[in-house]
């Protein structure tokens, strides 16, 4: 079960540069971080800037395959029990096959998933599936998602709704929007699920705005990528140092 509360999620794809090199981030973002995003790397990560697509691309040069990823879960299991949200798109789980992919995931130690490019009108098989395997699932919300689609987001997601702070794709920005602030205001006067905020988010001043705007739990996700791709493998320290200063406001 996650529960988000003041709650710092981090997102890193698996895989980039290396899969035995995801492991040793993952133990060193668990210092720091309520819950872990895992992104499944993908050929064509629409959703994403350009950070995030250079490191599927790493990653899927290095050659990680879903089930290396299910198998640095499993091996993460033996050293901690932080929820593990897996981030995909939609097209390497219907090519494995829905069942088969949630069920290696529950198996694996993943608490929940988050498929960017499903929309809710087209989710029922995927939502009786993650059912069935106790699967938490989270959906995503834009700013311009309206009140009865929002109510119908928080009715699919188990976990938590996902709200984008911004339009457009990932990546670092210099400050968060009035967008964002007003979307975690309205999403906390509909939503019955926790809500986590992502998009953009890069420095701890970011996470404690929006914190005290009404968010449970607040995602980073290019800002550390961005530390992964100048260190590589090498990167434990650098993100360490990120790490502190992300959760610094929530302490």
């Amino acid at each position: 079960m996650i529960v988000l509360e003041r709650s710092l999620i981090t997102f890193i794809t698996a895989g980039d540069p290396n899969i035995d090199s995801t492991l040793n981030f993952m133990l060193t973002l668990s210092k720091y971080a309520d819950v872990i995003e895992l992104g499944i790397p993908f050929s064509d990560p629409m959703a994403d800037g350009k950070v995030i697509q250079k490191a599927n691309y790493r990653a899927l040069k290095s050659g990680t395959k879903i089930k290396d990823v299910f198998k640095v879960v499993e091996n993460f299991r033996d050293y901690s029990k932080i929820p593990v949200v897996l981030m995909s798109y939609y097209n390497p789980i219907y090519r494995k096959g829905v069942e088969r992919f949630v069920e290696d995931a529950k198996s694996s130690g993943v608490d929940a998933l988050i498929i960017v490019d499903l929309p809710i009108d087209e989710a029922k098989d995927y939502l009786k599936i993650c059912e069935k395997f106790e699967m938490g699932t989270v959906f995503l919300a834009a700013p311009n998602t309206d009140e009865k689609r929002l109510k119908l987001i928080d009715s699919a997601s188990s976990a938590f709704v996902y709200l984008v702070s911004l339009y457009g794709t990932t990546g670092a920005r210099d400050k968060i929007s009035e967008t964002a602030i007003s979307l975690i205001k309205r999403a906390k006067g509909v939503c019955k699920n926790p809500v986590a905020v992502g998009f953009g988010v890069s420095k701890g001043e970011h996470v404690m705005e929006l914190i005290e705007a009404g968010a449970d739990g607040v995602v980073v996700g290019s800002a550390l990528v961005e530390i992964i791709e100048k260190y590589g493998e090498k990167a434990t320290i650098q993100l360490e140092s990120k790490l502190k200063e992300l959760k610094k406001p929530l302490l």
